[in-house]
């Protein structure tokens, strides 16, 4: 017989744990039988006796014996006193439940048969229920007491932390934390507006208030920092929390959200607060079924993949198992970080990876014919509002014309779903970007209008953390000392973290209707102004701000929808369907892209604002 294998098979253990069962062995079977018998004699009788109301001691003695002798057998084929499991945990206190239980079906069955049974019958099976709260409850005394927060060598040089949130997230961290072997932080509290939760105490750290008692709890734990470890939480959510910890004089950190914890929780993951925090975050419902429908299985094709919305496209659609992603852009170092951020690996030399210029009409031709996509998704785009009012023929060559070169080769192709990627300037446009934008929007109407399969845009405002981005341009301004500069006090932009607006994007794509433009919703627009004190009060140094005055082309308020369309959201609340006149190519197509700028400002602006009944490409 193969000897078994032992885990942590100290001697001095299992002797304790051995005596420690025994013990509760002998105590359960005497009370047990106390109980049965209505009494505690004060003389007990060494012998099973007959008459009403003396304890047998002889026989508790025999069948605690018994019970002890099963146990200690039972024990040693599931390693129960070896280490099997962590003392005091759950799975050992199944594996005690199972051998105590066994133990005292065996001893009751022994105790039954007998013609004189040592104890009343019914004693051992209850005796086996009252030894499992004897076993019990030392092991997990033990566990409370060697688990709490306690200090360890170093220790004292932890930071003391509050934890914003007693859930499943904020009970792991602690857990994490307290396992660091460095002990960065010291969790010394909780707080959590859930009042169930008003009593609760993990590993040692109790709950000792609700968020608004945070300036409190900080005083009296001596903490420096608030970390928020509710995932889930919206912006709201953490803005508020985040302005009473920064009232409290208190460093503010957070776990990220769901979509972003892709590892679990850990203390290594908690991070500083960032703007998209406090402005995105918002929960997306999508239909995995409906989108699953038209990528899974299919050949897809995105353009402009290197890009912040293009990358992140690329990886939400790879987890629905396209046949294969076809990933191109003209930045061959864009494609080299998108592919180590999707795998790890820059496999550069794949056919899927693709280095090609939307401009250049016969190599997109090249490029759709070779690899025949399904489903394209065109991100492809030049963005910076007030780059292009200076360099609009650019604009134009890449917005407009190289929209059109992707369109004309999928509707050759007969491509079953086309999704251009569009913006909040193409609604009342008034500067380049906005009026190549909305060129290309009706332009993907025109498709729609004559070629099988779907035809659609998807318009939505700004995009958080892209680069270029208003938010990074402050966090650099800040970090060089300021000044902080702002285009107008009252300015207003919607805003949208990258990870929902794909989300949304995609599953915009799976209900959009041929020729439509769908408009995500980006909640209430924000003023620019207050993201800049935010950010500078998060940054807890003295920044100045300075406001410069609108510059060209640039709306005191973004809108979303354009005169005379309106919001209507028949399949998802986040979604709006707005219906867009097309344009024809061959009006497109005549448009210069030469140097002179206000020249195409002007072919573009007349272009966008004409309405045309030949929509044939």
């Amino acid at each position: 017989m193969r000897t078994p294998t032992f885990i942590n098979a100290s001697p001095s253990r299992v002797l304790a744990l051995v005596l420690l069962d025994t013990l509760a062995w002998f105590a359960a079977v005497y009370v047990a039988a106390a109980i049965r018998l209505s009494t505690f004699a004060t003389t007990p009788a060494l012998h099973v006796s007959g008459s009403r109301g003396e304890i047998p001691l002889m026989g508790v003695l025999v069948v605690a014996a018994i019970a002890v002798a099963c146990h200690v057998a039972g024990a040693w084929q599931l390693r129960l006193h070896q280490g099997r499991a962590r003392l005091g945990s759950f799975e050992e206190l199944f594996l005690l439940g199972t051998v105590l239980m066994g133990s005292g079906i065996v001893v009751t069955a022994v105790n039954a048969l007998l013609a004189h049974p040592f104890v009343p019958r019914t004693t051992p099976i209850s005796a086996a229920f009252i030894a499992m709260v004897f076993c019990a409850w030392p092991r997990a005394l033990w566990r409370i007491l060697t688990t709490s927060s306690r200090v360890r060598p170093g220790v004292e040089r932890a930071t003391n932390v509050v934890v914003v949130g007693a859930g499943d997230a904020g009970r792991e961290l602690v857990r994490s934390m307290q396992h660091d072997p460095q002990q960065h932080w010291r969790p010394v509290a909780f707080v959590d507006d859930d009042e169930h939760k008003k009593h609760l105490r993990h590993r040692g750290v109790a709950v000792l208030g609700t968020t608004d008692h945070l300036d409190r709890v900080a005083t009296r734990t001596g903490a420096s920092t608030a970390i928020i470890a509710i995932p889930s939480a919206t912006s709201t959510t953490i803005s508020r929390i985040n302005d009473v910890a920064l009232d409290a004089e208190l460093d503010v950190k957070v776990l990220p959200s769901v979509d972003e914890l892709l590892t679990g929780v850990h203390h290594s993951v908690v991070r500083d607060i960032q703007p998209e925090d406090l402005l995105g975050r918002r929960p997306v419902s999508t239909d995995v079924e409906s989108i699953a429908g038209y990528l899974t299985g299919k050949r897809v094709l995105v353009t402009g993949a290197g890009g912040s919305i293009g990358s992140e496209l690329c990886r939400q659609i790879a987890r629905f198992a396209p046949s294969s992603l076809i990933t191109l852009d003209r930045d061959e170092s864009a494609l080299h970080t998108l592919l180590l951020s999707m795998s790890g690996r820059a496999d550069l030399e794949s056919d899927h990876v693709v280095l090609a210029d939307i401009r250049d009409a016969r190599r997109v031709r090249a490029v759709l014919d070779e690899h025949r996509p399904e489903v394209i998704f065109h991100a492809a785009a030049l963005k910076h509002v007030n780059m292009l009012e200076r360099h609009a023929g650019e604009a134009v060559s890449t917005n407009v014309l190289g929209t059109l070169n992707v369109l004309e080769s999928a509707a050759k192709l007969g491509v079953e779903r086309f999704v251009n990627i569009s913006t909040d300037k193409a609604a009342d446009p008034v500067n380049v970007l906005g009026y190549t934008k909305r060129i290309a929007e009706r332009l993907t109407a025109s498709f729609a209008s004559q070629t099988p399969g779907i035809f659609i845009s998807v318009r939505f405002g700004n995009v958080l953390g892209t680069r270029g981005s208003v938010l990074r341009t402050f966090a650099a301004q800040i970090a060089a000392g300021g000044p902080v500069t702002v285009t107008d006090a009252d300015v207003t932009r919607y805003f949208m973290t990258v990870n929902e607006a794909v989300q949304l994007i995609i599953q915009a794509a799976a209900i959009g209707r041929d020729g439509e433009a769908l408009v995500l919703d980006m909640g209430h627009s924000v003023r620019i102004a207050d993201v800049a004190r935010q950010m500078i009060e998060q940054a807890r140094r003295p920044v100045p701000m300075v406001v410069t005055g609108l510059k060209p082309g640039e709306k005191l308020h973004e809108v979303l929808f354009g005169s005379g369309e309106t919001d209507v959201r028949p399949v998802h609340p986040l979604i709006s369907h707005v219906r867009v006149p097309p344009v024809a190519p061959s009006i497109v197509r005549e448009m210069s892209t030469a140097d002179r700028n206000e020249a195409i400002v002007r072919d573009v602006a007349s272009v966008c604002e004409r309405r045309t009944d030949e929509p044939r490409p």
